[in-house]
């Protein structure tokens, strides 16, 4: 499971980040996590517990914000947010898009102390 290297790289860029503002205890850690991440929500959530323990995030909670996808038409420029993986628009037809969101996972905001 690739979860258990994701949580270890974000626990320590959490300390890391935390020990540059000169913070004690990280209380809030929120993540947001693409559909097409490859990342799984709960694996992520289970190996966050396990290894959280010893760090400056012990008693942090770990929220989860679930980014669906979202492609832009190269042909008619329309945005949507797609419910069902399809790489066609659906105002043109077209099956030139490009992805704007969803696919990665990051780091948006941490609550320290």
């Amino acid at each position: 499971m690739h979860e258990y290297s994701i949580i270890q790289a974000l626990l320590d860029q959490c300390e890391n980040i935390a020990q540059q503002n000169d913070a004690t205890k990280v209380e809030k850690i929120q993540i947001k996590i693409g559909v097409m991440s490859g990342v799984e929500p709960h694996l992520l959530s289970v190996s966050f517990d396990t290894f959280k323990e010893d760090t400056l995030c012990c008693d942090a909670v770990l929220e989860i914000i679930h980014q669906p996808l979202v492609v832009e038409c190269q042909e008619c420029k329309h945005i949507e947010t797609l419910t069902e993986v399809k790489y066609k628009c659906s105002n043109c037809d077209s099956s030139n898009i490009k992805v704007i969101d969803g696919e990665d996972m990051y780091l948006m905001k941490l609550e320290m102390s």
